[in-house]
């Protein structure tokens, strides 16, 4: 029997509806796919950001660093044209929309998704970029 993968199976969840999951998620494959110093994704946050745009860039580029240096396996990450995202993806993303209001399920998820079980740095990472987010006044929820 042979092994049909679609991109439904490959990419279960669709593109989130909130536009700052949306800035996030391009500036994650981008930098994921590229490396930290991408100039898309650079753009992109100056871009959605404005003069403010180094905070979030920062702290998401530490997060990327945090999230490869702590992971026991690869997060698959989708191209940057693609209209739907991997689970992988969609954990990050609920992560650093839950972290503030429910901390043990982002906590809980983090440790699914990187495969190990202390997980505090790259939390602190990701709680960080939901707050440069939010604190711009563009919280990112999905």
């Amino acid at each position: 029997m042979t092994d049909v993968r679609t991109a439904t199976t490959l990419l279960p969840h669709a593109l989130p509806v909130c536009e700052n999951a949306r800035i996030t998620l391009f500036a994650i494959r981008r930098m994921g796919a590229n490396g930290l110093s991408d100039a898309r994704a650079a753009h992109l946050l100056f871009t959605a950001f404005g003069q403010d745009f180094r905070r979030p860039l920062v702290l998401l580029r530490a997060l990327m660093a945090d999230l490869a240096g702590t992971a026991s396996g690869t997060i698959a990450i989708a191209p940057c044209c693609c209209a739907r995202m991997t689970p992988a993806e969609n954990a990050l993303l609920t992560i650093i929309s839950r972290i503030d209001y429910a901390p043990d399920t982002a906590r809980l998820l983090m440790a699914d998704l990187l495969g190990v079980r202390r997980v505090d740095g790259v939390l602190a990472s990701a709680a960080a970029v939901s707050a440069a987010f939010a604190d711009e006044g563009r919280p990112v929820t999905i």
